[in-house]
């Protein structure tokens, strides 16, 4: 294979893990997620309550895209937006009941996809993997 293939095969492994995490979710009866709010929500169970910007800064988007997957969660039920008591210019992004109760399904959808992505992979290969992800990553 030609080495000018990766972004292709980059894309395809995007838009089959999307296909699998969209069916994993409909399995559990859940349409109003989608794959792209995953990290958002993957971010807000690892730190609690945040910022737009340190939504944005994690998760490696802009701030307008930010706003726009915010506001579809919101929307759902899953978040909320609170303006922060110190400083009204701040709004913090959290987890709403709802949106706390998703933790365990997602946790369990993320444990199969890592299971299906990695499956008959060494150790020293996955980091490998990782290593040479994380270096594409930084030269964009």
């Amino acid at each position: 294979m030609k080495p000018e293939a990766i972004l292709g095969l980059v894309s395809a492994i995007r838009e089959k893990a999307n296909k699998s995490i969209v069916q994993y979710l409909k399995d559990e009866g859940i349409e109003d997620v989608a794959p792209s709010h995953g990290a958002i929500l993957a971010m807000l169970y690892q730190h609690g309550n945040l910022t737009m910007s340190e939504l944005a800064q994690h998760i490696k988007r802009d701030n307008s895209t930010v706003t726009t997957l915010v506001a579809k969660l919101e929307a759902a039920g899953y978040v909320e937006k609170i303006k922060n008591p110190e400083d009204r210019r701040i709004t913090n992004i959290c987890l709403t009941g709802k949106g706390s109760s998703l933790q365990p399904v997602f946790d369990s959808i993320s444990k199969k996809l890592i299971q299906t992505i990695y499956q008959d992979f060494s150790d020293l290969e996955k980091e490998i993997l990782i290593r040479l992800l994380e270096k594409i990553l930084k030269n964009c």
